[in-house]
């Protein structure tokens, strides 16, 4: 009987061929929609990334970090996309070009590799201090379907909630009160506390507010912007 012997330069060929076939078909295409549950609270823009499992935007009872710090108190994502970037995530930042409303949705399509295996979310709760919604490194499923997740909102435990005006800059006390939120918060607040007994992130307890918009204790409007978790649906489909 005749053996024909596979070339060796042939053999490595098709397990290159292979290899990349692989890597290829583990490539996933996500179309994701974040949508706002609340009656009363807005979303500033929205950072969504998959990643690998090693990394978090955030975690839970850790302390939160500057890049964190600076999208809980002021919106700021910009640090946040930085760190991911070092870290080789796929990223889709701000897609609602703005706030995100009340009832509001936005979608937007995210493609991570072979090695970007688990997906984490973050916008920051207006109005608040330091209140963000969040998702941390949700494992992405392999098989396709459509998967919708429900986020909480957190505190990122940076500063206190007194519910006052402010100017949402890290390490200064208050809320930012971009233009959409000006004629539904009020002023002259005395605050409802000045510290806080947790300074890691955690579940955020919600707004207090009160009723009244010229004085009280609170600049927050308690009929239009307290709120209980979930804040928001998070809908994925892998194809």
């Amino acid at each position: 009987m005749k053996v024909i012997k596979q070339s060796p330069i042939k053999s490595v060929l098709t397990v290159l061929a292979l290899s990349l076939a692989s890597s290829t078909t583990m490539a996933q295409e996500l179309s994701i929609t974040v949508t706002n549950l609340t009656q009363g609270l807005h979303f500033t823009p929205v950072i969504t990334a998959a990643h690998a499992s090693d990394n978090h935007i955030f975690m839970a009872s850790e302390m939160a970090s500057t890049e964190l710090q600076a999208m809980a108190e002021g919106g700021d994502i910009s640090g946040l996309v930085s760190m991911l970037n070092n870290a080789d995530a796929n990223i889709n930042e701000n897609p609602a070009a703005g706030l995100l409303a009340p009832a509001m949705s936005t979608s937007f399509t995210l493609t991570n590799d072979s090695t970007n295996t688990h997906l984490s979310l973050a916008a920051m709760v207006l109005p608040s201090n330091d209140g963000f919604v969040g998702l941390d490194s949700w494992v992405i499923p392999e098989a396709a379907g459509t998967y919708t997740v429900f986020l909480n909102a957190y505190d990122a435990g940076t500063e206190a909630n007194n519910e006052l005006r402010g100017s949402g800059a890290p390490g200064e006390a208050g809320m930012p009160v971009p233009p959409p939120l000006e004629a539904v918060i009020g002023m002259n607040g005395t605050g409802v506390t000045d510290m806080e007994s947790n300074s890691k992130v955690h579940i955020h307890r919600g707004s207090l507010g009160d009723s009244d918009m010229s004085a009280g204790t609170s600049d927050i409007n308690n009929s239009v912007q307290r709120w209980l978790n979930p804040v928001a649906k998070l809908t994925i489909t892998v194809q």
